[in-house]
């Protein structure tokens, strides 16, 4: 097993940032809940604790056991995690005279400290919190300032221990990576060995193991996560993986087509099925958001249970799950944020075992496997699209008319964007994370084209900037872009007058409006 940081979440929205700085830095990290230690596992080799929206003295606010690793493995707290371990070793930790959010310098940096070796006196770091540690626990020392934080960052004299009240981990912190890599390489010792090329190898070795002899279906979509993990089971057991793409009737424009078409040349056995029929009878007059990825997810399975029983020697169903899908899905507090079809386990009845290769994975990494793997860039480069499809783009119920004003929406703007080429030479789709249209299919907008007054749908365009889907902006396309994309879609499909553009990031907001 490699060599891994466990980071503990306090319900920080920037925790899995910590994860993606750790995985760039090519050491393997796991995010667990604060209280899920994984007490006994030599493989961990330091712990990072996150920041949390709580105060340490609210009567709610998460609590953790230390003695399970502090003085163990290295510990760094970070926000929350600082004035925590700060409050339980006997500091005092107060409210600010104003919450400290926002830029800050350091104004003075212990530089011999190993934690913040390279991190130069007025570097700017990022504050968010609405306490601060007014007194340090007993055999601890400051070892950063900044003009209104005494201990923007202290360590201890007898402990692997060491804690920062700002947060490295996000962009604003400059010197943040360098921070981090003095923790997990200098300090933790990580021989930085968890690489695309490493995932490979040890992933198809486990995969045989698990696997033996087995025969393995996997529900194949055409999106990235998907097409990589059936290219690397392909390379695990070859022919005993069976590929089915169910088409539910609400995919892009000529998906079923083109998706059969892609994987042509890459040597997977793929059945197509088309049980677009089904899906819009259950759909019907279903406008919950909820309620429809549950009903998708539901007759995907059920679709998935008829065709394995024409594989009678299938045991295992493969999904292309990764980390931020199971992340998204359930926070630390049990609370479902919305729920992704491929991630909440699999009825009994379907009497097949769940292989999820790609579940530790952030969507740029598996990005990386695919080309290790030798995968088309095209099938590589293709912005995510949501397992629930069109579904969860038409707001309002489903209907065959609504899901084909959408596809034609979709389809000017996204071949619009294949084409656009930047003033530097690259593509317009490949600057964006995720691209797609949203018709606002009970909402009508007044309109005149010609001489007629018209009462038809808004469609609204998103398109957003990202590196793993956990945090996003809105993607600032080219003014000329998008007045010729929204005179194309109101000349072009019938039924939309209006088209709109979401400038709205994530957090607030999710990528996806549905």
């Amino acid at each position: 097993m490699p060599q891994k940081i466990i980071i503990l979440d306090f319900g920080s929205q920037t925790t899995q940032l910590i994860g993606r700085r750790v995985r760039e830095l090519d050491t393997f990290c796991e995010i667990l809940p604060y209280n899920k230690y994984p007490v006994g596992d030599a493989d961990v080799i330091g712990v990072i604790l996150s920041g949390s929206p709580f105060s340490v003295h609210d009567p709610d606010a998460f609590q953790v056991d230390l003695s399970q690793f502090v003085g163990r493995v290295p510990v760094l707290g970070i926000c929350y995690g600082a004035q925590y371990m700060a409050h339980r070793g006997g500091g005092l930790v107060e409210k600010a005279g104003s919450r400290e959010y926002g830029r800050a310098l350091l104004t003075s940096v212990d530089t011999t400290n190993p934690l913040l070796r390279g991190i130069e006196r007025g570097s700017q770091v990022w504050m968010s919190h609405g306490d601060t540690i007014t007194a340090l626990p007993a055999g601890c020392h400051a070892i950063a300032s900044t003009a209104d934080v005494r201990f923007a960052a202290y360590a201890s004299d007898t402990a692997p221990l060491w804690a920062v009240q700002f947060h490295p981990e996000v962009f604003h912190s400059l010197q943040g990576t360098q921070l981090l890599r003095n923790f997990v390489v200098d300090i933790c010792g990580s021989r930085q060995q968890w690489s695309a090329a490493s995932f490979v190898e040890t992933t198809v070795e486990q995969l045989r193991q698990q696997l033996g002899q087995d025969r393995v279906i996997l529900g194949l979509s055409g999106g990235v996560d998907s097409s990589v993990c059936a290219v690397l089971l392909n390379r695990a057991i070859g022919d005993r993986l069976t590929c089915i793409f169910v088409d539910h009737g609400m995919l892009r424009k000529d998906e079923f087509s083109k998706v059969m078409a892609a994987y042509q040349g890459l040597g997977l056995n793929v059945r197509g099925v088309d049980a677009s029929e089904r899906f819009f009878a259950h759909l019907a007059g279903v406008t919950d958001p909820e309620q429809k990825r549950k009903i998708i997810g539901r007759d995907f399975v059920e679709v998935f249970n008829a065709e394995a029983a024409k594989i009678t020697d299938a045991r295992w169903l493969a999904q292309g799950t990764i980390y931020p899908d199971r992340i998204e899905s359930l926070n630390i507090t049990g609370k479902v944020i919305k729920s992704h079809h491929n991630v909440g386990g699999l009825p009994k009845e379907m009497h097949l075992q769940l292989c999820e290769p790609l579940q530790w994975l952030f969507k740029d990494e598996v990005r990386r496997v695919g080309r290790e793997l030798g995968m088309p860039e095209r099938l590589i480069k293709r912005h995510p699209f949501p397992g629930p499809g069109l579904a969860v783009r038409i707001l309002g119920d489903i209907t065959p008319e609504r899901v084909r004003i959408l596809q034609e929406a979709d389809d000017i703007y996204i071949e619009a964007m294949l084409h656009y080429r930047c003033p530097d030479g690259e593509m317009l789709y490949d600057k964006v994370w995720q691209a797609g249209a949203i018709l606002l299919a009970d909402v009508r907008s007044v309109g005149v084209m010609g001489d007629e007054r018209t009462y038809e749908h808004p469609v609204a365009l998103r398109a957003v900037t990202s590196t793993d889907a956990m945090t996003a902006d809105w993607a600032h396309l080219p003014y000329d872009f998008l007045a010729r994309v929204s005179n194309d879609i109101i000349n072009k499909v019938r039924g939309v007058n209006r088209v709109c553009y979401d400038i709205s990031s994530k957090p607030p907001a999710t990528i996806e409006w549905e």
